[in-house]
C-alpha cells in the first residue's frame, strides 16, 4: 500500500493532474464553469492535498482538509452556486483523480487487488469531504435566508438574468434607473471594500452572481484604485438590465485578458469586447495589414506597440512618448519606420481605416503573450 500512497502523492502533486481536474469539474457543472478558473483552481488544489494527506495518515480526513471543504461549500452557497451544481463538479473532479491514478498505477505495474483496495480509500475520504462540504453549504444558506440580504441579493439576480420579479421594492424603485456594475471579484473573504465602495454609490443592490461581485447602483461608484477590473454599464429601467449585464460580463472577459485594472464603462470598452469574438477576422487585417512585420523581430514589435499606442492616445505624438517614458523624437522615428514597412498610415484615412489599423495591430501584438505585451497591455483601451 506504501507504492500506492506514494502514487496518489505523485498525482495529486502534478500541476497537469490538477489542470486536468479543474477543467473536468467546470465542464459538469455550467454554474461551476462560470466562476473564475482560479477560484476553482484554489479550492480544488486543497481538496486534493487534503485527499493526499489523508492516505499518508490514518486514511482520514484531517482538520485542514475538513476546513478546505467547508469553505467551498459556504463559498459556493454565497456566490449562488446550488449544491447540486458544487457536487457535480467535485464528483468530475474526483474521477478524473481516480482515472489518473489508476492509469499511471497500471503503467506502473501496481497490482489490481492493491489498487482496487486503494481506491476504495480514496472514496472513503471524498465521502467525508463531500458530507462536510454539502453541510457547509446548507448553513450558509440557511443563515442567508435569514436576513433581508438574501431577499435583495435574489431580487439581483432575478433582474440581471432577466427573470420575472414578484415585487421590485427595498432599494429599488420601479420608475428608477440603475447601473449595472460586474467585477472581477470572486473571492468572497475579499469582496470587503468592494462591496462598501458599490454600497456607497446609492441605492441599489449588490451581491455575488454567476461567482463575480456584482451590483446595482444609482451613480456610477468609485471603486478602489488599482484593483480588479470592473464594468459598468449605463443607466437603465430593471426591466432593461439584462441584456446590458450579459454586455458586461464580455467585457469584463476582455478587461482581465488585456489585464487591466479599475472601474472602466461598458461603452469605453466597445472594441475591446467586440474584436476578441472574431479573432480570425483580426488576424486576417493583421497579416493584410502587417504583413511585411516579422513577429520574432523586437524591433518590429516596437514599432507595431508604439502605433497602437499612438492610436490610442488620438495621433497626439506628446502623450504617446509620455506613456511609453520615450522622446517625441523616437516615437516619430518608429511611426516612421512603421510606415516605410507596411506601406501603410494607421491615421490616413477615415475612421473604419484607423479602426482597421487598430484591430490589426492589437491582434498581431496578442500572441506575444504577457512577457511582450508589457507597455501593450497598460493602452490596449482607449484611455
Amino acid at each position: 500500500m506504501d507504492r500506492f500512497v506514494g502514487l496518489v502523492a505523485g498525482r495529486t502533486a502534478d500541476p497537469q493532474v490538477l489542470a486536468a481536474a479543474v477543467r473536468a469539474a467546470r465542464a459538469a457543472s455550467e454554474l461551476v464553469a462560470a466562476l473564475p478558473e482560479r477560484e476553482v483552481r484554489r479550492h480544488t488544489r486543497a481538496l486534493l492535498d487534503g485527499v493526499r494527506s489523508a492516505l499518508q495518515g490514518d486514511g482520514e480526513p484531517g482538520a485542514q482538509a475538513l476546513a478546505a471543504a467547508g469553505a467551498l461549500g459556504s463559498d459556493r452557497a454565497r456566490q449562488g452556486v446550488p449544491v447540486a451544481a458544487l457536487l457535480d463538479g467535485f464528483q468530475a473532479g474526483r474521477s478524473h483523480l481516480v482515472e489518473s491514478v489508476i492509469a499511471e498505477g497500471r503503467r506502473c505495474g501496481v497490482p489490481a487487488d492493491e489498487l482496487l483496495d486503494g481506491v476504495t480509500r480514496i472514496d472513503h475520504i471524498t465521502i467525508v469531504l463531500a458530507r462536510r462540504m454539502v453541510q457547509a453549504h446548507r448553513v450558509a444558506e440557511l443563515a442567508a435566508a435569514r436576513t433581508a440580504r438574501e431577499e435583495h441579493l435574489l431580487m439581483l439576480r432575478q433582474l440581471l438574468h432577466g427573470e420575472a420579479v414578484e415585487t421590485l421594492g427595498g432599494p429599488l424603485s420601479p420608475a428608477g434607473r440603475y447601473r449595472c456594475v460586474v467585477t472581477a471579484v470572486s473571492d468572497p473573504a475579499l469582496a470587503g471594500p468592494w462591496e462598501q465602495a458599490l454600497s456607497a454609490a446609492g441605492p441599489g443592490l449588490c451581491g455575488f452572481v454567476d461567482g463575480r461581485l456584482a451590483a446595482l447602483t444609482g451613480p456610477e461608484p468609485r471603486l478602489p484604485a488599482g484593483g480588479p477590473p470592473a464594468v459598468v454599464a449605463p443607466p437603465v429601467a430593471p426591466d432593461a438590465l439584462a441584456p446590458l449585464y450579459a454586455l458586461a460580463r464580455r467585457a469584463l472577459r476582455a478587461a482581465e485578458a488585456a489585464g487591466l485594472t479599475g472601474l472602466h464603462r461598458l461603452e469605453d470598452l466597445a472594441l475591446l469586447t467586440a474584436t476578441p469574438a472574431d479573432a480570425e477576422l483580426g488576424a486576417l487585417l493583421a497579416r493584410s495589414l502587417l504583413g511585411s512585420l516579422d513577429r520574432s523581430d523586437p524591433f518590429h514589435r516596437e514599432l507595431a506597440a508604439t502605433g497602437l499606442c499612438h492610436l490610442a492616445h488620438g495621433g497626439r505624438t506628446d502623450r504617446t512618448a509620455a506613456e511609453l517614458h520615450v522622446h517625441p523624437n523616437t516615437v516619430k522615428y518608429r511611426l516612421r519606420r512603421l510606415r516605410e514597412l507596411t506601406g501603410g498610415d494607421p491615421l490616413e484615412g477615415g475612421v473604419e481605416h484607423t479602426a482597421h489599423w487598430w484591430w490589426a495591430l492589437r491582434s498581431w501584438l496578442a500572441p506575444a503573450g504577457p512577457g511582450a505585451g508589457q507597455l501593450y497591455q497598460s493602452w490596449v483601451a482607449p484611455p
